[in-house]
């Protein structure tokens, strides 16, 4: 007996599970050696900024970014290839902002109207890993 239920309409909000589940942040990988490339683009592009990794997690490399409500870790990858179809879903409050912002430091943004109820772009990272920034339409 399968206790899987019919797929509820997008809009719904009664998805919910008794474990309180949530993202604490998202991993996306980097070549070896690459972090100050990320810092560029994840710090002074984006923004956002870097905390400190815990020391145990430090001596691996990588880079750690936290803004508002979003943290993105940066793993070193031996064997790295760019997430080009998985990727971050990353909210923003004035997305149009943030486009103006990107497409003038030279940051090609992909706008893609395929979502209902939402406006969104997409933007390649500084080592072509694919992220999304999506609003709600109002």
């Amino acid at each position: 007996m399968s206790l899987r239920q019919e797929a509820l309409p997008y809009e719904t909000t009664e998805a919910t599970t008794p474990f309180g589940l949530g993202l604490h942040h998202v991993q996306l990988s980097l070549p070896p050696g690459e972090e100050e490339v990320c810092r560029r683009f994840y710090v002074d592009v984006l923004g956002m900024t870097e905390i400190q990794k815990p020391p145990v997690l430090a001596a691996r490399g990588g880079l750690w970014v936290r803004s508002d409500a979003l943290e993105i870790h940066l793993g070193v990858e031996e064997d790295f290839r760019p997430a080009r179809k998985g990727h971050p879903g990353v909210l923003v409050a004035d997305l149009d902002g943030l486009a103006e912002r990107l497409t003038g430091l030279g940051v090609e943004v992909t706008w893609d109207d395929n979502f209902p109820g939402h406006r969104r772009f997409y933007v390649a990272d500084c080592h072509e890993n694919r992220l999304e920034f999506l609003c709600p339409e109002r």
